[in-house]
């Protein structure tokens, strides 16, 4: 039984790249596309957007001016979209890549009622490109397509299995939240996505499910049964 009727699933660019830490791992991918087949062939609409850190992050660069170093995170994406959409065709789903400047015939021009056509013709779409603008990161696209997409909800899916009072990593006795309020999250610093981004959600309504892209079934999972990792909601 399905929760949700449309989602936006939001990958880092780094998990599609698995031990490699850059570029991508094939079967990641191919799993991650095995997992959205199952939803979409469910009824589930889908969208999804890519980080780009598997081949760039421009904020890391010390020597280039920060709305060129955006520009090049921008069409990471956009290489990201294209190579994972592939895969998706791959798996035997029909798929559109959508972005917010023209990419020549690579991608189409995003709109509103285009993505609605393409969703309600049960395609899966790929929104690359983050905003089109510098200073704001993919999590804030992720925030402005599924709110303006109306989507029941955002799937992160992340390395790490959900929201931490600290770094899980660095602190074998971090607490993890079953649920937790974008007023803690702004309130306690706890950064699973920019300022823009949550104060975003948090003002519109938009829940996240935080959970890890590396349990087994976990997007399937998290969309059909129960959250497998933090809820985000107000």
């Amino acid at each position: 039984m399905k929760k949700y009727n449309r989602v936006l699933l939001k990958l880092s660019g780094e998990a599609l790249a698995g031990d490699k830490k850059t570029g991508f791992d094939e079967q990641t991918c191919i799993g991650v596309a095995k997992q959205v087949k199952e939803l979409v062939d469910d009824g589930v609409e889908v969208a999804i957007v890519i980080g780009g850190g598997n081949f760039w992050r421009g904020r890391s660069s010390e020597t280039i001016d920060r709305t060129k170093a955006d520009q090049i995170g921008m069409l990471a994406t956009v290489m990201n979209c294209i190579y994972v959409s592939e895969i998706f065709r791959y798996v035997g789903m029909d798929t559109a890549i959508l972005t917010p400047f023209y990419c020549g015939s690579m991608t189409e021009l995003f709109s509103k009622d285009k993505a609605n056509e393409y969703l309600g013709e049960k395609k899966v779409i790929f929104l690359a490109g983050g905003t089109g603008h510098p200073y704001f990161s993919t999590d804030t696209a992720t925030a402005l397509r599924a709110i303006e997409l109306e989507t029941d909800v955002i799937l992160m899916a992340r390395a790490v299995d959900g929201v931490y009072d600290s770094d899980p990593k660095q602190n074998p006795n971090a607490k993890k939240y079953e649920t937790v309020s974008f007023e803690e999250l702004l309130e306690k610093k706890l950064a699973i996505m920019d300022l823009t981004a949550t104060v975003m959600c948090m003002e519109n309504n938009m829940s996240i499910l935080v959970f890890s892209l590396n349990e087994e079934n976990s997007i399937v999972n998290n969309v059909k049964k129960a959250c497998t990792g933090t809820v985000v909601t107000n």
